[in-house]
């Protein structure tokens, strides 16, 4: 400050005098500015944004509560009426009141509403506070309020009481959630599953360990892998709950948390202008649940769309959990582990508090109705008949007491002694013995209770939790559904809104070449691979117009880390040099880069290109130009017989000499081996990557059998897409030649059928039970020979019947898929077994470890090794071969 003074003296040096008096005049606020804003935002962060560890509460939560405990009544109140009274502690409007008092009760854990409070499904807003009502709930008038362990202040204004904090004896922080921004801070509690919670606190209790994570109102489905405890830098990815109900139609049944349905249906509409995903129209029947229907043109994959839907849209959400509490009138940082512990020992502390009241005031009531009893019981309200003066009784009946109070618990005091002269002589004359004798009996068993309770108040803590779950956790279960989700690759599942254009002989690829040659469907986020005649290639984003490189002899959508695209390549070796040929995969590059295929030498020229995406080897013809003494100038060369190396390796020699021309001959069989599939139950996704259950190894022809819980059967060519429900019992390899045996419940005859089919219509999905509605599917057999075990009931008076084993192979022959079956038995059944099949030896079949394969890896050769030019194998599908003389 001295220097700003200074610098303000040297200012004001050669000013009039008038205007140096106001120079002099002018005061410095930046300290006040300092004051003013922390005292700003320390009152923001206290009073308004960060709930209390000890309640769980913001003060104006806490203050609502207030107001409509001192309502209560048993009947509902108008919510502006609740405001209105609120208003009596909370310095701010009745705007911020009757919002934060809607946001409680659409929690429906503690304020019974009556009305329309809006939906957090649709967005929809609460009607105005004067046509609403609300009540506190069972449960808060359970939980909330002990005036006996309150503490209290002053409201603002001085007028009135208020808690300092509630004794909520539950963690209701965690239940409820919160969420504020204060001045410099922030918080993020996620709401946690009521008896999840209840559970936790019981563990934490007895000492075992527990684990709490975030459960939403509006469901779905979370993957809480990287929760952090609700710590700075956790992370919860939330998914919308879709499914297929046809092959034209995807329904959203449960939403992400923090979005409503209008939300997620923008989300997605501005998902399908931008062509991301393509979808025909969106069908909004939300009500009391959500059922948003999406309706799909004909020829878009459901599957695809599901992942697009969770890339593109607001069907998949992360949020970022920020656990920021008021402790001691300061914001700490906690971890929902330690709330949650810290909540419970808070309520011991105040079961603690209450028993030690409650033990105080029942040892109270026995001693005063011991002192009853002897004043009634030795007549000792005779004693004051003589007395004049008021200390004569007081001191007649002290007098009378002295003997007959040795076994009291205390002394008497004066306050007692008045106590009992404000007995009426009603309550002396009709005075009971017996029954004044039952009422010690009871007070000292309770007193005994209570004791027990403190001595064992753990025990009594866990019993307390215990009680409450059993009170008020029905109908409470946990809604979202906790799954690892498989990451969604964006280029794998974008729809493909855009078309790709080459000019070959310039060199441009792009979208805005319309004139020009088209090569295929792309989308904006793509990226392309490029190769030229000069043996270049490169991979770059989709653009409006991007020079390669003249001469360009393929271009294509580039697909990371894919060992399955292989090249053939025939190159010349500079001006005048060598032939060389070579496979190769491109799994991984550097955008934009410009690699070289041909090695280093200038002038160099691809002779012969293709590109396969199933590993085809082709059988090309080689022609020489004729020079010198030459005897051969053709032979054929079999790209099967060249391994599939790394795309820098120079490879295989085929000629020193000139050549004319390559032709093809014969296009080829795939060389790569049958892929295998794994299903991962923890995500319900196809992968490739060795995780989970091994199906088997699928060539192009080749199904899955999938059969769900409902009696659905279907075949399907495996697609990494691919969705799966929960209620899939059934899910593996289809062998066309396997009869399927299917135990079920015909509703209509109330018996047990069997049936045997083969699927006939692979394309075909099939309901495998009768339609009515009480029919359900017991059992399926997937083995060529199964063995079912039927138990029976036990009838009255009888003995049970014997198990029945039931070959199927033979109890029934193989009919057709809508057959209704065979009667299993007309006996009550109790439940049927799986048994181990018979032996079975199926037809012998070429397997994949039998076929000749390449391997896939890329392996470095030694550019000595050169194909034998006579072997032959098969044609290639893309038929992609190009011609350079």
């Amino acid at each position: 400050m001295e220097d700003e003074n200074e610098a303000v003296n040297e200012a004001g040096q050669g000013m009039p005098e008038e205007q140096e008096h106001d120079q002099d005049a002018l005061t410095r606020v930046t300290g006040m500015y300092k004051d003013w804003f922390l005292d700003y935002a320390s009152y923001v962060i206290l009073e308004r944004a960060v709930p209390a560890i000890e309640d769980g509460l913001k003060p104006v939560q806490r203050r609502i509560m207030h107001a409509l405990k001192e309502m209560d009544d048993g009947r509902y109140n108008k919510v502006a009426n609740v405001v209105g009274h609120t208003m009596q502690y909370h310095p701010h409007g009745d705007a911020s009141i009757a919002d934060a008092m809607v946001q409680l009760g659409q929690k429906e854990l503690l304020i019974d509403t009556q009305g329309n409070w809006g939906n957090i499904l649709t967005g929809d807003g609460a009607a105005a506070p004067r046509y609403i009502e609300a009540r506190l709930s069972k449960f808060a008038l359970d939980v909330v309020f002990s005036p006996k362990i309150t503490e209290w202040q002053l409201s603002y204004d001085g007028r009135k009481k208020e808690p300092v904090n509630l004794p909520v004896k539950f963690p209701l922080l965690l239940a409820q959630g919160a969420e504020g921004i204060a001045v410099g801070l922030s918080t993020k509690i996620l709401p946690h599953n009521f008896n999840e919670l209840i559970d936790a606190s019981v563990k934490h209790l007895q000492g075992k360990r527990f684990t709490l994570v975030p459960d939403f109102p509006t469901g779905g489905i979370i993957d809480v892998t990287n929760y952090n405890d609700g710590l700075r830098g956790g992370k919860v990815r939330t998914r919308a709950r879709i499914s297929q109900r046809d092959k034209n139609t995807l329904v959203i049944t449960e939403i992400p948390f923090g979005t409503n349905t209008s939300s997620l249906i923008d989300s997605i509409l501005k998902a399908n202008d931008k062509g991301k995903i393509k979808i025909k129209r969106i069908e909004d029947n939300t009500a009391a649940e959500v059922e948003i229907l999406v309706h799909l043109p004909s020829g878009i994959s459901p599957d695809k769309t599901i992942d697009a839907l969770y890339a593109f849209t607001a069907c998949e959400t992360s949020i970022s959990p920020l656990g920021c509490i008021i402790e001691d009138n300061k914001p700490i940082f906690m971890g929902v582990t330690e709330m949650l512990e810290r909540s419970t020992e808070h309520t011991v502390d105040m079961l603690r508090e209450e028993l030690e009241i409650q033990l105080g005031e029942l040892e109270e009531q026995w001693h005063f109705a011991s002192l009853e009893r002897i004043f009634i019981e030795e007549r000792i309200y005779r004693d004051i008949e003589e007395e004049k003066t008021w200390d004569g009784v007081l001191k007649a009946i002290a007098k009378g007491l002295a003997p007959h109070t040795n076994h009291l618990k205390r002394e008497v005091t004066e306050e007692d002694i008045v106590r009992l002269t404000e007995i009426r002589i009603k309550r002396i004359s009709r005075f009971d013995l017996d029954k004044a004798q039952e009422h010690l009996d009871n007070l000292e068993a309770r007193i005994a209770e209570t004791k027990h309770h403190l001595a064992h108040l753990t025990d009594y803590a866990i019993s307390y939790f215990k009680e409450l779950k059993k009170k008020y956790g029905k109908g409470r279960e946990r809604k979202s559904e906790i799954r690892v989700f498989d990451d969604i690759e964006a280029t794998k599942v974008v729809i493909r809104n855009t078309k790709l254009y080459v000019n070959r002989e310039e060199g441009f690829v792009g979208t805005s070449l319309k004139r020009d040659e088209y090569v295929t469907d792309c989308s904006d986020i793509d990226d392309i691979i490029v190769f030229t005649e000069a043996g270049e290639m490169m991979v770059t984003k989709v653009d409006s117009k991007i020079f390669i490189g003249k001469n360009i002899i393929h271009v294509a959508v580039f697909k990371k880390k894919d060992k399955r695209t292989t090249y053939n390549m025939i190159y010349k070796e500079g001006r005048g040099g060598a032939t060389y040929v070579k496979r190769f995969n491109v799994t991984s590059i550097t955008r934009d880069k410009l690699y070289s295929l041909t090695g280093d030498k200038a002038s160099s020229q691809v002779l012969y290109f293709t590109a396969n995406p199933n590993g085809e080897a082709e059988i090309v013809t080689v022609l020489l130009r004729q020079a010198g003494s030459i005897k051969k100038l053709k032979w054929d060369l079999d790209f099967a017989d060249v391994l599939i190396k790394g795309r820098n390796a120079k490879g295989n020699l085929v000629t020193k000499y000139a050549v004319k021309r390559i032709e093809l001959k014969e296009k080829g069989l795939s060389t790569l081996k049958p892929r295998k599939i794994w299903f991962d139950e923890t995500v319900l996704r196809l992968n490739v990557d060795d995780r989970g259950e091994l199906l088997g190894e699928f060539t192009a022809e080749d199904r899955l059998l999938i059969i769900n819980q409902k009696g659905n059967l279907k075949t399907v060519i495996p697609d990494l897409n691919m969705h799966f429900d929960d209620n899939m019992i059934v899910l593996e390899k289809w062998d066309p030649d396997k009869p399927l045996s299917v135990i079920y419940w015909e509703g209509s005859k109330e018996l047990f059928y069997v049936k045997r089919f083969l699927v006939e219509q692979p394309d075909r999905e099939e309901h495998i039970i009768t339609d009515h509605p009480k029919s359900y599917l017991e059992r399926v057999f997937t083995d060529y020979r199964p063995i079912a075990e039927v138990v029976f009931a036990k009838k009255r008076g009888q003995e049970r019947k014997p198990n029945l084993e039931v070959n199927l192979e033979e109890f029934i022959a193989v009919k057709g898929i809508s057959a209704m079956g065979n009667q299993l038995t007309r006996e009550k059944v109790l439940e049927i077994n799986t048994l181990d099949p018979l032996p079975y030896e199926p037809p012998k079949k070429l397997q994949a470890s039998e076929m000749e394969v390449v391997d896939e890896e890329d392996v470095a050769l030694s550019e000595s090794e050169n194909p034998d030019p006579k072997k032959k194998s098969g044609p290639d599908e893309e038929g992609q071969g190009k011609l350079f003389e």
